[in-house]
């Protein structure tokens, strides 16, 4: 049996079990291929799970370890290492593992064609979590300017209030917070929804649920919007490919 899995916690709901079963039947290949969740308090738990799982293969790593788990990796890949997160880990066969980061992949995928032609645009980045990191680094490359956006300024973030100032020049705002994840649907970044409108580009990681209280504000002051389960497919699909290489 070749084993696969996602580590985090919690892991209430999850894209990549559905995802990968399903992905593993339609392939004929579901006999031998298995996705596992992984539920740990502690990332210092990953080496029990490596060590006693027969046939582990690849693990996906999410909230909230991205980025502590480097610190149990053998190996990260170079654009991993930059972007300073990790959510892919290939288990080489002396079990030693390697880490890589397929968000990057997946966000600047899924945002390039959001946007469309849209060019010299600015962008919010709201949260400074693993997924930010891959986020602003697939920025930096595309050549948009970005402010990182926490609840308290810091010598690399501006908080919301400086943030709302810079609306109507940002007409990217991305979500990279857990706010209004389910169960807690009714929760939503703290915005001044009223200066949001036409023009400006609203796009939420958040996948589940498919509409969040950020979009549905944003949506009804004119603004388009996206939600990240394009970016959840190409993600998965760039670690399935990096577990197979």
């Amino acid at each position: 049996m070749k084993n696969f899995g996602l580590v985090g916690f919690p892991l209430s709901h999850s894209f990549s079990k559905k995802y990968f079963t399903e992905k593993f039947q339609s392939l004929g290949i579901s006999d031998d291929h298995q996705y596992n969740l992984y539920e740990i308090e502690d990332i210092v738990e990953l080496k029990n799970i490596v060590k006693n799982t027969e046939g582990l293969r690849g693990l996906n790593v999410t909230i909230p370890y991205k980025v502590a788990v480097k610190h149990f990796l053998n190996e990260i890949d170079s654009a991993a290492e930059r972007i300073g997160a990790v959510n892919v880990i290939k288990i080489l066969d002396d079990k030693k593992l390697k880490g890589y980061n397929s968000d990057y992949f997946g966000f600047r995928k899924s945002l390039e064609e959001f946007l469309g032609n849209a060019k010299g645009i600015k962008a919010l980045v709201l949260g400074n979590g693993g997924a930010a990191k891959a986020v602003c680094v697939a920025l930096e490359d595309m050549g948009i300017a970005y402010k990182l956006v926490s609840r308290r300024a810091t010598d690399d973030t501006i908080n919301y209030r400086k943030a709302n100032e810079l609306l109507a020049e940002s007409k990217l705002i991305i979500n990279c917070t857990p706010l209004g994840t389910y169960p807690n649907v009714n929760s939503f970044p703290d915005l001044d929804y009223e200066n949001i409108g036409n023009g400006h580009f609203c796009f939420d990681l958040v996948y589940n649920p498919s509409e969040t209280k950020f979009l549905q504000k944003s949506k009804s002051n004119g603004a388009k919007t996206i939600n990240g389960y394009d970016m959840l497919v190409y993600q998965a699909e760039k670690s399935w490919e990096i577990w197979n290489s």
